[in-house]
């Protein structure tokens, strides 16, 4: 890099830091996959405002790569699991959900997604005890002193952490299954008459079975589902720290949690303090397209472009189900991108160009680009809402499906079963949302919400980690109910205490009333006598 852009650079950090009142240290615990690359934007806004960033990565990661580009300092440490282990764990389970067993099927769907979340559990749990035991590296952070801890929930360890350091720890996530760590560890509301739980596929809007069904749901994931081993987890905790703890007490402490959502994917619901949504803190203006790349859009002429990805974590689609795509998009007046990474499909047609990786977000602010065929993941549904582009869901697992659901109820998107869909299903849905102008209207209608913000998601997200190193966190901001017992917060002990009152009360008046009634007959008859 030119010595005048490095000074260049210099300067404009040491400004954020005299105009914030200091650079900080953050140390980053972070979820792999599309959970990095949301982290990462964040990381890379904290360095250009002059903040040291250290991001901690085992030695079995997978996209956590050291060798980044330069202003993020990586410390590695070793864990006795492989990267081809722990990507197995998650990938090989996560393409079990998605092509041999059906989400209607609950009683067989579960129980597989509870087995990989323990197998993902116990995996998480040794490296963070080959971290933790760490005295080296431990060593190195306790005299770094760094100023927040920040981390994602979906992957634990980072919560002990900051335990360990004393440092106050802020949290970046899109959910944790049934919501049940920002419900029970950070004392969000859900309601369940009128808030959908995580994997119900409902609206905010729901009829009176639907809130059965939303009910069973919350019961579901409160009682039973559980998103880690918990008992393992409390008992490792306390080993470490010395002392009695619960894992959710630790997740409980958290000063601020960032949420990867917003109003325009979210239905209205009650939200606490300490809870901002920064949705969409990954978007940006599209850039140029790669030159053969921008031919073959512009191409298309009046027609314009589908752009179609199902992710980075599908790995293994079939060729009946590639077959079926490839025919559907075959008969499509539009030319079409297809991310895609397998064997060729024999019925691909001449419109359709395939490719190992796109430039999703340039592709989908592109002028031509007419619809966006997704699998529902939170990152490209919310590059199609900031540039205004309809959507095709195929949810494959996880929130895909909620999210898709959402679309859907607010007019943005068409959405298919990934199993039982047929060429002119996906033929139909891309017509619909290509031709019936209410779908462009409608999403249109979101990027407008998504756009008209006081501060963008990115800069508000840098904000509180901010505000939390300069007040060395945020306890005005947390609620009293962290502090209570459970019948506490539901005031049982005041009902009781009330209902004892009430009961007492009408006890004594009862007794006063039969002790006057009988004087009174007592003194009647004693008359009628005389």
């Amino acid at each position: 890099m030119p010595r005048r852009c490095v000074s260049l650079l210099l300067l404009l950090q040491l400004s954020c830091c005299f105009s914030s009142g200091s650079c900080g240290k953050v140390l980053v615990w972070s979820m792999e996959f599309s959970h990095w690359m949301n982290m990462k934007t964040i990381l890379d806004a904290l360095v250009q405002r002059g903040h040291a960033v250290t991001v901690l990565r085992s030695s079995a990661s997978i996209l956590i790569d050291s060798n980044d580009e330069p202003g993020i300092h990586y410390e590695t440490f070793h864990t006795s699991y492989t990267k081809d282990e722990v990507q197995g764990i998650l990938l090989n389970g996560i393409n079990t959900l998605i092509n041999d067993v059906s989400r209607d099927a609950y009683w067989e769907y579960f129980p597989l997604l509870q087995t990989l979340f323990f197998e993902y559990s116990d995996a998480y749990e040794n490296i963070c005890r080959d971290l933790v035991l760490n005295k080296k590296i431990m060593t190195k952070l306790q005299e770094s002193r760094f100023d927040v801890v920040l981390a994602d929930p979906f992957a634990p360890c980072g919560e002990l952490l900051a335990e360990l350091l004393n440092t106050p720890l802020v949290y970046s996530l899109r959910f944790t299954l049934g919501y049940t760590y920002e419900k029970y560890s950070g004392g969000l509301l859900f309601p369940p008459s009128y808030v959908p739980v995580i994997m119900s596929d409902l609206s905010g809007q729901m009829t009176f079975m639907e809130r059965v069904q939303n009910m069973l749901w919350m019961l579901y994931f409160d009682f039973w589902f559980q998103m880690f081993n918990v008992k393992r987890w409390d008992q490792f905790c306390s080993e470490v720290l010395g002392k009695p703890v619960t894992f959710s007490e630790l997740v409980g402490r958290a000063e601020i949690w960032l949420i990867r959502s917003y109003w325009d994917l979210e239905f209205p619901r009650p939200l606490l303090p300490n809870v901002e949504f920064v949705g969409g803190l990954h978007c940006k203006p599209a850039q140029p397209l790669p030159k053969e790349m921008e031919a073959f859009v512009q191409s298309s002429g009046e027609e314009g472009v589908v752009v179609f990805s199902l992710g980075s974590m599908v790995s293994n689609m079939t060729e009946e189900r590639a077959n079926v795509i490839a025919s559907a998009l075959a008969q499509l007046p539009q030319k079409v991108l297809w991310r895609f990474d397998g064997k060729k499909p024999d019925a691909l047609g001449p419109n359709t160009r395939l490719y190992q990786w796109i430039p999703q977000n340039d592709l989908l602010g592109h002028p031509k680009t007419k619809a966006f065929v997704t699998h529902g993941g939170a990152n490209g549904i919310y590059e199609a809402i900031h540039h205004g582009i309809p959507m095709v869901g195929l949810p494959l697992f996880g929130e895909q499906h909620d999210n898709l659901a959402h679309m859907r109820a607010k007019g943005a998107a068409v959405r298919l079963d990934w199993k039982t869909m047929s060429s002119s299903d996906l033929i139909d849905a891309l017509k619909t949302v290509i031709n019936d102008p209410s779908y462009k209207e409608n999403v249109m209608k979101l990027s407008r919400i998504h756009h008209d913000q006081p501060m963008k998601p990115l800069d508000r997200a840098v904000f509180w980690i901010e505000f939390v190193m300069r007040h060395k966190g945020a306890k005005h901001l947390r609620v009293a109910a962290h502090d209570l017992t459970w019948y506490q917060y539901h005031s049982l002990d005041v009902i009781g205490f009330l209902l004892a009152c009430v009961t007492i009360t009408t006890y004594v008046a009862i007794k006063f009333w039969l002790l006057v009634y009988q004087q009174l007959f007592m003194t009647g008859k004693k008359k009628k006598q005389d």
